[in-house]
């Protein structure tokens, strides 16, 4: 009898080639804050596979289990199914150290730090570490809006692949994603970021280098002039909130907004934009600087404008 012979069916293609592989089949995230899950479950409901890094297994561990607790919401809020949840945790894993970044399309630093040269000197030792470990097309980008892109890719040996994203994750249903080049990014990174972008459903807007670019901007005025409305006792806080809500069409009011944000964020942001533009509609409020020393900062801690439960539910 014959001996069978098996071969390969790829052996008889006209073409020999590998796989294409999809643009941004993988996004990494390095910081894994409240920013951070937001990103990482934004873009793991597109399908698209996530991975982020934090400094301790602690923190890994802690990132899921809050990211957890966000989709256990929606599934009581927005009727997401567990089978949706379940497979939106499936598509994002998290690691501690940089090597795990390798094979993406895209780096997101989504870092939290406190003074601004701090910020700046960590953020730029995390592009230099992201570098290390990537190709030279992945692109690297951060979520800050309040340090120059410039600034931070300045260094790098790829600059031109550097590009600055602002996720508006403070604001429920945004749709919109600010995007910044710096003096070297290439028009090639720019349309990719600006497929990325249409990938996950989002808006694009360009924005100039400018401190707090433009949602920040108004954000801040917006909260110190309803400070300000406070203050002189026109209205109290809760018909305030009413009025933007209801009256402006915001999902959220000016204080309820803050709130979420951080109160201590939000005066970091103000700080910073008083810093650089020294206009008084910057200069965080009396009430917002009360709140902040008395470790008051919103939904995060319980208390800041308003009470909130465990879950970051307003109470009363």
């Amino acid at each position: 009898m014959a001996e069978l012979v098996v071969e390969s069916i790829e052996n008889f293609g006209l073409v020999h080639k590998a796989p294409s592989r999809t643009l941004f089949s993988k996004v990494g995230i390095v910081g894994c804050g409240t920013v951070g899950q937001s990103i990482a479950l934004l873009i793991s409901q597109r399908e698209l596979e996530v991975v982020f890094i934090e400094l301790s297994e602690e923190r890994v561990q802690s990132a899921f289990a809050r990211m957890d607790e966000e989709l256990e919401s929606m599934i009581e809020r927005w009727g997401m199914t567990p089978g949706e949840k379940r497979a939106i945790l499936s598509r994002i894993s998290g690691f501690v150290g940089y090597e795990h970044l390798r094979n993406c399309d895209l780096v997101i630093e989504a870092i939290r730090s406190k003074n601004r040269d701090q910020r700046v000197t960590c953020r730029k030792e995390v592009f230099k570490n992201i570098e290390k470990y990537v190709s030279p097309e992945t692109i690297i980008a951060t979520n800050s809006t309040t340090i120059a892109i410039t600034e931070l890719s300045s260094e790098l040996e790829f600059k031109e692949r550097c590009v600055s994203l602002h996720f508006l994750t403070s604001t429920p249903g945004a749709r919109l994603i600010e995007v910044v080049r710096s003096l070297y990014t290439s028009e090639e990174t720019f349309e990719k970021v600006s497929k990325f972008i249409t990938m996950i459903g989002k808006t694009m807007v360009q924005v100039q280098e400018s401190p707090g670019l433009i949602s920040i901007r108004l954000f801040v005025t917006m909260v110190n002039e309803a400070c300000e409305i406070l203050m002189e006792g026109v209205a109290n806080k809760v018909d305030i909130d009413t009025t933007a809500r209801i009256g402006l069409g915001m999902s959220l009011g000016p204080f309820e907004l803050a709130d979420k944000v951080g109160l201590d964020k939000v005066e970091r942001w103000m700080d910073n934009l008083y810093s650089e533009f020294g206009d008084i509609k910057f200069k965080a409020s009396p009430i917002i600087k009360r709140h902040v020393r008395a470790h008051q900062y919103g939904r995060s801690s319980g208390v800041g404008f308003y009470t909130y439960d465990e879950s970051g539910k307003k109470i009363g």
